[in-house]
């Protein structure tokens, strides 16, 4: 399933702090149950159904029963056109890289030492993923 609701809608919905820790929870460890994601998030069970049926609607989470445990997991194609919806909101032209102003670059060398610093990131980001893979891949 992917989004299928406006983007003002899954901005309201990305706008409550829960939700968000839910995706990043999610985007880290994996499949999880609502018990677990309660635990992790130090919140009601209850409360985290709620939150998770609102982005499971939304199309940001999916599930699939297995036996008496239901692992919520990211939906990686909505997230990506989440990504896309926000990249798009910037009217620059940038396409999601106007990090600099943001941070205040005003001069060609402080744009590059922002790209850097993203570079950075990003390159923390994907080792994380590749030991994520192996991770599966050694559990498979």
């Amino acid at each position: 399933m992917t989004m299928n609701l406006e983007p003002a809608e899954i901005f309201k919905i990305l706008g409550v702090d829960t939700r968000v820790k839910i995706i990043n929870l999610l985007k880290a460890r994996g499949p999880l149950g609502a018990n677990e994601i309660a635990s992790q998030l130090r919140i009601t069970s209850s409360a985290v159904s709620q939150h998770l049926k609102i982005l499971k609607h939304a199309g940001l989470v999916r599930n699939e029963r297995k036996g008496y445990w239901i692992p919520y997991e990211i939906d990686h194609v909505a997230l990506a056109q989440c990504k896309e919806l926000v990249t798009n909101v910037c009217n620059c032209g940038c396409r999601g890289t106007c990090q600099a102003q943001g941070q205040g670059a005003r001069s060609a060398e402080e744009y590059l030492a922002v790209l850097r610093k993203r570079e950075n990131e990003l390159l923390e980001e994907l080792e994380a993923v590749q030991a994520r893979i192996r991770e599966m891949q050694d559990n498979a």
